[in-house]
């Protein structure tokens, strides 16, 4: 493959499993609200959209409902309350990151979460002295699946979006990685969204662990 510079990694779902703190602050809210609790496994492909998409999954509520700016507000509360509780880094992450490190190859985060949570989840992974650009889905003017986050990535990283490697678990990454002009890798570990089909998403690669990121940078 092309000569690869940097790799950036999309947050939940992809370089952390944030999924038991966003879905336990979720049926938090529902149990508040006299619901039953949804189970993880349930939950877990809709983290990856965040407060919009678990909101609809757990109350059946869209941005165009009444009410729904107040629910989510709450529900963002709780989950900052209780952001990297049970958070942590998928398996073979570490050692991942500890490769690059170890190569001279620059990492960094790029994610539609807000500043104000990345940055909690960044610095409770301890992670936030080892990226080497951090961007939150509110550092540009567009989020993904605009490629204006990537380029601000790679411009921090003082990188052609060529000489970069886009992972995520979500087919707006895929969008955001190809619009941006960089490689682009599915985390078949991940999430993956509410579609599902990886092979539809034409990302350049689909790895199934993060240590077969490392294979890849072999060939």
């Amino acid at each position: 493959m092309a000569m690869i510079r940097a790799v950036f990694f999309d947050l939940d779902g992809t370089l952390a499993d944030t999924a038991p703190d966003l879905g336990g602050a979720l049926n938090r809210l529902l149990v508040m609200e006299g619901k039953s609790r949804l189970p993880m496994e349930h939950l877990r492909p809709y983290v990856s959209g965040g407060a919009r998409a678990l909101l609809r999954t757990g109350f059946d509520i869209t941005p165009d409902d009444p009410g729904y700016a107040d629910m989510q507000q709450r529900f963002l509360d709780i989950y900052s309350a209780n952001i990297c509780v049970d958070t942590k880094l998928f398996t073979d992450m570490p050692e991942l990151l500890a490769a690059l490190e170890n190569r001279g190859l620059p990492w960094g985060i790029v994610t539609n979460k807000a500043s104000r949570f990345t940055e909690k989840v960044v610095a409770g992974l301890g992670l936030s002295q080892r990226a080497v650009s951090v961007i939150s889905g509110d550092s540009a003017a567009r989020p993904k699946p605009a490629p204006d986050p990537l380029l601000m990535a790679a411009a921090h990283a003082g990188l052609a979006p060529a000489e970069c490697l886009y992972v995520g678990d979500d087919l707006r990454d895929i969008q955001s990685g190809k619009a941006a002009g960089m490689g682009t890798v599915t985390a078949a570990w991940g999430y993956l969204g509410e579609s599902p089909d990886i092979a539809a998403w034409a990302a350049d690669h689909i790895c199934q662990t993060p240590l077969d990121l490392l294979q890849l940078l072999d060939r």
